[in-house]
């Protein structure tokens, strides 16, 4: 008799014990880009502006995970600088962890950094995108643009 009793007890343990593993994570993600508005060729300032990277997960199964956001060079396929592009003119930009452009946003090579940080469950993960562009470049009028890709991983 006590030879079934184990097999049937450690059954019924694993069929109720809880399975974090399977659990599902549901994450919405949005973004607002970085719009600098007009350049001023003639300014000696550093323009400045900012968008975001927003993460909302539910489903975190102990209610706390790391999570790290990766952005890629852009259009030109470098991070030293990126550069925005209009035609055949290119102006020069970085996009940046913190406000004062010490860490260049990346995936964490050549330089760069990510960004790492932990999502609560069902609690909202706003992070800055800082971007700058530096004075002094002598390019012509006109709307510049690049895109960049985010990549999430939690």
């Amino acid at each position: 008799m006590r030879r079934w009793i184990w097999p049937a007890l450690l059954a019924l343990t694993l069929w109720t014990a809880p399975r974090p593993a399977w659990a599902a994570i549901n994450c919405s993600i949005s973004t607002v880009g970085v719009a600098f508005g007009s350049y001023n060729v003639f300014s000696g300032a550093v323009l400045t502006s900012t968008g975001s990277v927003t993460i909302r997960c539910t489903g975190v199964g102990a209610g706390i995970a790391p999570v790290s956001v990766f952005l890629n060079p852009g259009l030109s396929g470098s991070v030293q600088p990126r550069k925005m592009i209009s035609g055949a003119e290119r102006l020069s930009y970085n996009l940046y962890l913190d406000s004062s452009g010490a860490d260049i946003w990346g995936d964490g090579t050549a330089g760069t950094q990510q960004y790492t940080g932990m999502l609560t469950n069902n609690r909202t993960v706003n992070i800055t995108v800082f971007g700058r562009i530096p004075p002094g470049q002598d390019v012509a009028i006109g709307t510049y643009s690049d895109t960049i890709v985010a990549t999430i991983n939690f």
